[in-house]
């Protein structure tokens, strides 16, 4: 007889709360564990099955290394252990005197038995008042406060879970009242149940017998010593000592100033010692960028040791990160538009700047592509690019007024500031050298939010040189035009993220970013005035609009590496004032790895929009102002660190405006039909968190051709390869 399950009959004499989640619970510790099912079959006995042939294959072994299983019998089952373990967890909730009976019933028709466990429960022990037992002062009445805000109430069912609960939370409420040397396990519970006759019983606490005296006493942070450029090699040299703000900093030489490291340690002198604030200044620390590790040790002082108090000594070891460091990056690029080429990237970064934790980076790129696929060299077009850019962080806001340190509790924001300038030549278009400046700050408000604000945003665009080719283009499409005459762009950008994918093991992850990104509005009050739409600020075109867009995610991780993730994206951008069109840069655009998979990028939409000349070396003007976006994906495990997925993009972008280079691109009413739709499958090599992704989609309605009609297009599949997931 194959054994296929058990389940659990509950006998009462009066209605039980929760009596469905009770049964659910009895019924996860029913064993053995029957064979697995799917769909009313079940592929790993098959598969056992399978093996016993003489030759059972290949692809048999590997499937049956992974999902094979051994049939459990009806013999494997003990309902006398089941019983003991049934009723041992009713008296773990308080459901005392209870008894199980189990019986195995037979399906002779099916070769099969399963387990019917029937429970006699009896009404549960409820709790009738809560105590603390006596015990010496000062512990006494700091765990009598903590009591006061518990949730054992009068009429709660005893359960041994709720007392496990109540014990952590009693010690992590002493560990904070700087009882350092105290431990859970010091406490226990009594429960009397003489004086009643109705099932309740009385709560008593205390601590068990023979606790260590240093472990009822608070002890208080009497000395912080901090260690700024700690190594252990050079433990032995002298160090110099700086008296700051009661606290010690030491180094062996001059490192970091005291100024500047002070603001991120929140452990202060003759405070009762509390984890949580150890653990907030470490990560602090952490978060500068200048430290490898952060280590902060408590040392004892026995001397100090009372009746009542006890004292520590705060140690704090940081040890620096190399001051200086060079990474080079050798980069083979290949993209959807026939493009492919190398390009190398030169970085060197200086750490600690100006000895208070500033991080300098400069960095500088060349890259060259050319147009695969090309028989004729006369026409085949290349890019060649060059870049430099500098970027300097501080970790501390960088304000003309005075910011508490409390201000922000859990992390000091940083400012940022960087100046980039890029030079791109492609051959049949145009050359155009670009920069950017951007000062701002960055911070996080917990450990899932973060905020971005630049208060200073520049970028400017310069076309230095364009072929006739381009300048046909530009023609054609006046609007193209326009977003090109505008070159320079000042504003304000600010983001908000929230993120619960830090917590991988969380079955519902939500995440969820906003950009807003305004320009124009603060030049304007000093631009010069010209005809409408081409007033200057230092004799550039400005450009002036108001964009903002919403990204929001869920994941379900529902099985072990099985997950459902979907993304809902939405953005608009609104010119105005100086502007009649958003800056081609600003605009968005569809397709590509990380948007709908089935169509390259840049190359869907807007709306019905078709490109007769998609062949051809033509400049890619498929963006608009509106994007809207949703993807659905299956992801699961194949082996070892290959990973499979099955999904589902759609989405479009659209123009605000009717723009006749491009018909078929204006926002309407019937904007559902007009979405690009696209489906496919991927692979995944994902190794602690790098992730190589391979992704084959193709499209199932195509706006520019299929009108309203659905139509999967094996021919037309799409490759698309990246690094990290798309969402």
């Amino acid at each position: 007889m194959l054994y296929t399950g058990g389940k659990v009959i509950i006998e009462t004499d009066s209605i039980l709360e929760q009596e469905e989640q009770l049964q659910s619970e009895l019924e996860s510790v029913l064993r053995p564990e029957p064979n697995s099912s799917f769909l009313g079959m079940q592929p790993g006995l098959y598969l056992h099955y399978k093996m016993q042939k003489e030759h059972p294959g290949f692809i048999n072994r590997w499937l049956y290394k992974k999902i094979g299983e051994e049939p459990v019998y009806k013999s494997d089952v003990k309902t006398y252990d089941v019983e003991d373990i049934l009723v041992n967890r009713l008296e773990n909730h308080g459901f005392f005197y209870s008894s199980a009976s189990g019986t195995l019933e037979d399906h002779p028709d099916q070769k099969a038995s399963e387990a019917i466990y029937t429970l006699n429960v009896k009404q549960p022990y409820r709790l009738e008042t809560y105590q603390l037992d006596s015990l010496q002062n000062p512990i006494y009445n700091t765990i009598k406060a903590t009591m006061e805000t518990s949730e054992f109430k009068k009429g709660l069912r005893f359960d041994l879970d709720y007392l496990k609960t109540e014990r952590q939370r009693i010690d992590h409420s002493l560990k904070n009242n700087g009882y350092y040397n105290f431990n859970a396990d010091f406490l226990i519970f009594e429960a009397d149940t003489t004086q009643y006759k109705n099932r309740n019983f009385d709560l008593y606490l205390r601590l068990k017998n023979d606790v260590p005296k240093k472990s009822v006493v608070p002890y208080t942070v009497s000395k912080i010593n901090v260690h700024t450029n700690y190594d252990i090699k050079n433990d032995s040299l002298a160090k110099d000592t700086i008296r700051f703000n009661n606290k010690n900093f030491i180094e062996t030489e001059p490192f970091f100033k005291a100024k500047r490291l002070d603001p991120f340690i929140t452990l202060k002198e003759d405070s009762l010692y509390n984890p949580a604030e150890s653990r907030n200044t470490a990560r602090r620390l952490s978060t500068i960028g200048t430290y490898k590790y952060v280590n902060i040790q408590y040392e004892e002082i026995d001397s100090l040791l009372t009746d009542s108090t006890a004292a520590l000594q705060a140690n704090i070891y940081l040890s620096p990160l190399n001051k200086h460091a060079l990474k080079a990056e050798l980069q083979a690029v290949t993209k959807s538009n026939s493009f492919a080429g190398p390009a190398l990237e030169f970085t060197h970064t200086n750490r600690n700047l100006f000895n208070g934790g500033e991080i300098f980076n400069l960095s500088a790129n060349v890259g060259y592509e050319f147009q695969v696929g090309i028989k004729d060299n006369e026409n085949r077009a290349s890019n060649t690019s060059l870049g430099l850019k500098g970027e300097l962080l501080f970790p501390r806001m960088l304000i003309p007024f005075h910011i508490s340190d409390d201000f922000f509790k859990y992390s000091i924001p940083k400012t940022k500031t960087s100046l980039s300038i890029d030079y791109l030549n492609r051959t049949d278009l145009y050359t155009m050298l670009s920069s950017t400046a951007e000062f701002g700050y960055i911070w996080n408000e917990n450990r899932f939010t973060t905020h971005e604000l630049n208060l200073i945003s520049i970028n400017y665009n310069n076309l230095m040189k364009t072929t006739p080719e381009f300048d046909q283009i530009l023609e054609d499409n006046p609007f193209l035009q326009q977003s090109f005459d505008q070159q320079f762009i000042a504003g304000l950008t600010y983001s908000f993220t929230y993120n619960e994918m830090v917590d991988v093991n969380k079955k519902h992850q939500f995440y969820f970013n906003t950009n807003i990104d305004i320009a124009g509005n603060l030049v304007s009050l000093f631009g010069k005035e010209n005809p409408p739409g081409s007033d200057t600020f230092l004799g550039l075109e400005y450009a002036q609009y108001a964009k903002a867009d919403i990204d929001f995610r869920y994941h379900f991780n529902f099985k072990k590496e099985q997950k459902i993730a979907t993304r809902l994206f939405a953005g608009y951008g609104y010119a105005y004032g100086n502007s009649q069109l958003m800056p081609y840069i600003k605009q968005y655009s569809a397709g590509g790895p990380n948007s709908v998979r089935a169509f390259r990028i840049r190359a869907l939409g807007p709306g019905t929009y078709r490109n007769e000349n998609e062949t051809e070396n033509v400049y890619v003007d498929q963006t608009g102002n509106i994007r809207l976006e949703a993807n659905l994906e299956y992801r699961f495990p194949l082996f070892s660190y290959l990973k499979g997925a099955v999904f589902v993009d759609a989405g479009n972008v659209w123009n605000s405006i009717e723009n006749e280079a491009l018909p078929g691109g204006k926002f309407t009413n019937d904007f559902m039909s007009q979405l690009g739709i696209g489906t496919g499958v991927g692979l995944r090599v994902d190794v602690q968190g790098f992730v190589i992704r391979f992704d084959f989609a193709a499209p199932v309605h195509d706006p520019a051709y299929d009108d309203k009609a659905f139509n999967f297009q094996a021919d037309e599949t799409v490759f698309n390869f990246a690094i990290g997931y798309p969402f």
